[in-house]
């Protein structure tokens, strides 16, 4: 993998670049739908392909891990054969399920014991593992394994969990030098920067991971509950040290604003549950605001669901059909909801692409960020 930087904006940090793999070429900045356990909820891979045009996608390592097991992959020949997908696949390392399933998981500086949630088994990850077990789900962008932080996260901790992390980064680099791929195609991983909302620790986890000369970098354990301004302010300090010929990762952002804040602090890919979570509750991102398609209002509006949108779905299904299936809780409903709202996402950030080419973003990413964080 290598990254390829295109043109940066001269009135922002926004840049345009182009992320070579061997399963495809990326266009950056980008979105990354989840599909946590090898599928996209309520997606199809086709409609991923020609509706949402979705050029990565993200899976969970942890739950891959649990189902359908690594035997499953071995077999199938990595995830790509194994869901139908023949684009580019970054996986988590189970770094973040450090933070979610904290009452089920205990953390030790070999690694950490969690328990399934499937059947309350017990399986050990440690850097090594993290590894070996990216390697065999086959993804071509692999994390590091970190413990994301949660917030509020007081500084001690902080700072203890930002050096475990770096100690777990280098077993990490030591494991992906002593092993191969295991299905002939490279895999490249991004270490993540760490050290919560204190600008001292994120500079210096920022300068540790910058020094490891990886392929790509990541900013994690943010977008887990701290506000959007020092959210911002982490963002802009971490991508101001770490190397501009490396694509920037930020884990898990976010709502459309804060992919276009990202965007201009200098972030080059993305990856969040919402636009896909939100849609199973009604919850549309539309290029005017948000609308909950829930709301009566909506039963007699037979407009598209966003007259600017690109996909069949956003032209063909109206406001009130769409209002209809949710209240008639029919699968559909889901469906459409979230290929409109990931062909937005998608949309969203090939926009912002094409207006860092032509040097008018910061313009238009303000004149976005008022229309698209409010509610209609």
């Amino acid at each position: 993998m290598h990254f390829e930087l295109k043109h940066t904006d001269p009135h922002s940090r926004a840049r345009a670049g182009l992320i070579h793999t061997d399963h495809g070429m990326i266009e950056t900045p980008i979105f990354m739908p989840v599909g946590t356990q090898g599928t996209v909820k309520g997606v199809h891979q086709q409609e991923l392909r020609d509706d949402v045009e979705a050029q990565i996608i993200l899976g969970n390592t942890f739950h891959l891990y649990l189902r359908p097991g690594l035997e499953v992959f071995k077999g199938a020949g990595g995830l790509h054969r194994f869901m139908g997908w023949e684009r580019p696949v970054l996986t988590d390392s189970g770094g973040y399920q450090v933070y979610s399933l904290a009452k089920s998981r205990k953390i030790t500086e070999e690694g950490v014991r969690f328990q399934s949630h499937h059947d309350g088994s017990y399986h050990f990850f440690s850097p090594e593992r993290a590894i070996d077990i990216q390697r065999i789900i086959g993804a071509d962008i692999i994390m590091a394994f970190d413990e994301c932080t949660p917030y509020p996260c007081d500084y001690a901790y902080a700072k203890r969990s930002m050096h475990m992390t770096h100690r777990w980064l280098k077993r990490c680099i030591t494991q992906m030098d002593v092993t191969e791929p295991e299905y002939g195609y490279s895999q490249a991983l991004f270490p993540i920067v760490q050290g919560s909302v204190y600008p001292d620790l994120r500079k210096e986890s920022a300068e540790f991971i910058a020094s490891q000369n990886a392929a790509g970098n990541a900013i994690g354990g943010l977008s887990v509950g701290e506000p959007d301004e020092d959210m911002y302010s982490m963002t802009d300090l971490v991508c101001s040290i770490l190397p501009a010929d490396r694509p920037r990762y930020l884990m898990g952002v976010g709502t459309p604003v804060n992919i276009l804040e990202g965007i201009a602090l200098g972030v080059d890919i993305f990856d969040c549950v919402m636009p896909s979570r939100n849609a199973r509750h009604g919850m549309l991102f539309t290029s005017e605001g948000t609308i909950n398609i829930k709301n009566r209002k909506w039963s007699m509006d037979f407009s598209p669901l966003d007259a600017n949108g690109m996909t069949y779905v956003d032209q063909v299904y109206t406001k009130a059909y769409l209002h209809h299936l949710v209240k008639a809780k029919e699968n559909l409903a889901i469906q459409i909801a979230t290929i409109h709202n990931l062909a937005f996402y998608l949309a969203l950030v090939k926009e912002a692409r094409r207006r860092i080419l032509d040097g008018t973003f910061r313009t238009w990413k303000d004149g976005q960020v008022k229309k698209l964080g409010r509610r209609i």
